[in-house]
Order: C-alpha cells, then sequence, then structure tokens
C-alpha cells in the first residue's frame, strides 16, 4: 500500500504532538506497572511500621486506652479485646497490637499509605472517580502509536523490508506466550 507525503506528514505530526500530550501518563502507568509486576506478598502502596515500646504493667482496659492515647505516632485505638489473662489485642486505626499485662509490653504493626504510590495504583486500576474517560483515550492512543508507527518510516527501515520482521516478532512473542501458558 502507498501512502502519499501528506498522509505520512499528518501520521507524523499527530504521532508526535499527541506522543507529547501522552508523556506523562505513560510515565505514571509506566511506573505503577513496574511497582505492581514486582509486588511481593504485600501492597505496594503500603509501608508497615512495627514497634514496640513499654508502659506500666496490670493496667485495666479503660487506663490502658488513657495510656496508649498519651504515646507519640502511636495509631488511635479502635477495641482493646482480651486473648488470655496477660494480653490485650489491640484494634488500632490502620494496624494491629499487642499489651502483655505482666510486663506493660506493647508490641504493634500499623500500614500507612505511601500517597504517591497509592495515588498512581489507583490510577492504574482506574479506580479514581472520572478517571475512565482518560484511561480510554490513553488506550486508543496507544493503538494509534502502535498503528501510525508502522509507516512513518519508508524504505530499508520500513515496514516493507526491516519493519516486517520486527513486526512479526511482536506478533509472535505474546502469542507463544500464550501457548506455554
Amino acid at each position: 500500500m502507498k501512502w502519499s507525503s501528506k498522509t505520512r506528514k499528518w501520521l507524523r505530526i499527530i504521532h508526535r504532538d499527541l506522543g507529547y500530550l501522552m508523556v506523562g501518563i505513560t510515565i505514571i502507568y509506566g511506573i505503577s506497572g513496574y511497582i505492581l509486576n514486582h509486588m511481593e506478598s504485600t501492597d505496594p502502596a503500603y509501608e508497615t511500621i512495627e514497634g514496640t515500646f513499654q508502659i506500666e504493667a496490670h493496667l485495666d482496659k479503660t487506663t490502658l486506652i488513657k495510656s496508649l492515647q498519651n504515646q507519640n505516632n502511636f495509631p488511635e485505638v479502635k477495641r482493646i479485646l482480651p486473648i488470655d489473662e496477660e494480653h490485650y489485642r489491640l484494634m488500632l486505626d490502620g494496624g494491629i497490637g499487642v499489651y502483655q499485662s505482666s510486663n506493660g509490653e506493647v508490641v504493634y504493626e500499623e500500614h500507612r499509605k505511601k500517597p504517591f504510590i497509592y495515588f498512581i495504583n489507583k490510577l492504574h486500576y482506574n479506580k479514581a472517580g472520572g478517571w475512565t474517560i482518560i484511561g480510554d483515550i490513553f488506550a486508543f492512543s496507544l493503538i494509534f502509536f502502535a498503528l501510525s508507527g508502522l509507516f512513518l518510516a519508508k524504505g530499508k527501515n520500513g515496514l516493507r523490508k526491516r519493519g516486517k520482521w520486527y513486526l512479526m516478532a511482536g506478533l509472535i512473542i505474546p502469542l507463544i506466550f500464550a501457548f506455554l501458558m
């Protein structure tokens, strides 16, 4: 198929300008995609803070709550549940802990959002209100980039020569992967 120089010119202009427009979104999707691909057993949008400190031993629930509220950077206590005669489960805002009555030791774990990572993952998962239209525009832009890019180069580096081999490899790689799965 022969493309006119005018058609190629417009493909280049749209490809270039739309590409500039989509750089920010591409970076966000790329960073969050990488983070999500390399996620271990924990959510990368949260950090876990573990802590241990001492307070007075043998406190009742009411006194225990007051003592915990006086601790710096300690999350809000939602509930206290007895585990046994010596231990209390601390249900915290964003975490959990244990108070050992016999020695006054408090051991806890808190989960805090990493705001930037939480936000970009929310966009990636399309969980941000109103983001669907941007995600759709981005998806169709990627399709346009792929298709228009096929026809931007001509000659020995164009689709009819060198480009066809890369195109076939790009189509075969996901097919092989799908077949092996």
